[in-house]
């Protein structure tokens, strides 16, 4: 049995793992709370079509823009000092946010928002993995946090439209105070002062050109819409984009310590795994916010049912990746998988891409709710192989932040992209259901690149051997883990 001193000296270590992934939940309810209440914001505060898709992708582009940045920052300056500090950024964001009353101030604090999650995410998981040694200790801890980000996405799904419909859209953000505040008290009292730990410059300069030149790429396509392709704003806009975005790779290219190091993509897995995870995530993002409106403008669905429609995706999610996604990896391989996966998600946006104005939630929405959910339950754990593939031990973290930052730029430039092309259909129609049926065929045409990216670049052999790697370490950690306290030998 555990003795007292055991009991007691195990306490603190659950305390902070407990904070850890409360920060993690919080960032995660945001990741989805905020699209159920999307036709209300646009009611009250006036938002044209083409730019309410920015109360998602600010949020997204600055979260995946500044999430290696923010990485780095807590090996620089102290991972509980950028916890914290992330956490009142977003906390501020949160306060302007419920109380924006226009679209402007809604969308700039819907970027301070992502930034302060950009500082938190990686923060919050450095001190998750420093605090518990590898081995049983870590892999329980991962499991958990990984637990708390599901339960998260599944949480903002139905407290948005419960929130939404009972107390007002601004209730959604201002939620997010309390929370904030006791993490706020509770982190300098439970979690410890980390050791700083990194010795290299921040490369601050690319990641501000990367996140300039998504916001003004974004920009132009919302503002091309609206006022013209040909208009003076939206061709400086998207003029700005290119040349920002070739300052970023020559900036990249001559740092000693860059943000995105080129050499990754030498390897052409890693340029299918990232790619293909680019282009899923604008349909991620597209998926729930079109058919969240879907089933709000069009059906005419509560916010709260509207949530309980969209929960199917994350329930499926989670119950793939806990019973089978592995399973079927090992089976199948990665390159399978990936394509395996893309096929369901082209499947159920083709079922998407036939709502009409007299559709109906059985019919229209969630048969492909749960075919593109089914699909990207098995391509991101396959895409994630790929992205580590022939990386060193020391640089996983790196490949995975990679991963991460390619689906939250993908999930803000495809959204953007998307939106733009729907209020332009819905705009020469009349019709919100044939604008929502054209957005969901462009997104198959997506889909269809990244299978044409694995299909050619993706090493079938490369990855097996990165998977048989993964199997072998696993199986030495549980051959090391400690017995249980009373089966030891006195």
């Amino acid at each position: 049995m555990k003795t007292e001193a055991q009991s007691m000296a195990r306490r603190p270590v659950i305390s902070s793992l407990g904070l850890i992934c409360a920060a993690q939940f919080v960032l995660q309810v945001d990741f989805s709370i905020v699209n159920v209440a999307l036709p209300t914001i646009q009611r009250e505060l006036g938002f044209a079509p083409a730019d309410l898709q920015w109360v998602v992708t600010g949020y997204a582009l600055t979260f995946g823009a500044l999430l290696l940045l923010g990485g780095r920052a807590g090996d620089l300056l102290g991972r509980r000092r950028l916890l914290m500090l992330g956490l009142l950024l977003f906390g501020l964001a949160s306060l302007t946010c419920g109380l924006a009353l226009s679209p402007l101030l809604l969308i700039l604090s819907r970027l301070v928002q992502g930034a302060g999650g950009a500082l938190v995410s990686p923060s919050a998981l450095s001190l998750l993995t420093t605090s518990n040694p590898e081995g049983a200790a870590r892999n329980r801890a991962l499991s958990l946090w990984q637990a708390s980000t599901s339960a998260g996405a599944s949480t903002g799904v139905i407290a948005g439209g419960v929130l939404t419909q009972f107390l007002g859209w601004r209730a959604i953000f201002l939620v997010n105070l309390p929370i904030i505040a006791v993490l706020l008290l509770l982190i300098p009292r439970v979690l410890p002062d980390d050791t700083r730990t990194g010795s290299q410059r921040l490369d601050v300069p690319g990641a501000a050109l990367v996140t300039a030149s998504a916001a003004a790429l974004i920009y132009g396509l919302s503002n091309g819409q609206q006022q013209g392709f040909g208009s003076l704003g939206t061709v400086l806009a998207l003029g700005a984009a290119v040349v920002l975005a070739v300052v970023f790779v020559l900036v990249e290219r001559t740092t000693p310590a860059p943000i995105v190091p080129f050499s990754y993509f030498y390897s052409p897995t890693h340029r299918a795994s990232v790619g293909a995870m680019v282009l899923m995530g604008a349909v991620i993002a597209a998926y729930v916010y079109f058919a969240s409106l879907y089933l709000q403008r069009v059906l005419g669905v509560s916010p709260v049912l509207t949530g309980l429609a969209i929960l199917p995706s994350t329930a499926t999610v989670v119950l793939m990746s806990t019973f089978a996604t592995r399973r079927l990896l090992d089976r199948l391989g990665v390159k399978r998988m990936l394509l395996l996966g893309l096929t369901s998600m082209g499947l159920g946006l083709l079922v998407f891409s036939f709502v009409t104005a007299g559709g109906s939630y059985l019919v229209n929405v969630l048969p492909g709710v749960l075919l593109t959910a089914l699909g990207l339950s098995v391509a991101l754990p396959a895409a994630s192989v790929g992205a580590t593939t022939g990386v060193d031990r020391s640089e996983q973290g790196l490949a995975g932040g990679l991963l991460t930052t390619g689906q939250q730029i993908g999930a803000a430039v495809g959204l953007a992209l998307l939106a733009t092309l729907a209020a332009a259909r819905t705009a020469q129609t009349g019709s919100l259901a044939a604008g929502y049926d054209f957005s969901f065929l462009v997104a198959i045409g997506l889909v269809l690149i990244a299978m044409l990216l694995v299909a050619t670049q993706l090493n079938h052999q490369a990855c097996q051997a990165e998977l048989a790697r993964q199997r072998q370490e696993a199986a030495s950690i549980r051959a090391e883990a400690p017995l249980p306290q009373d089966v030891r030998k006195p």
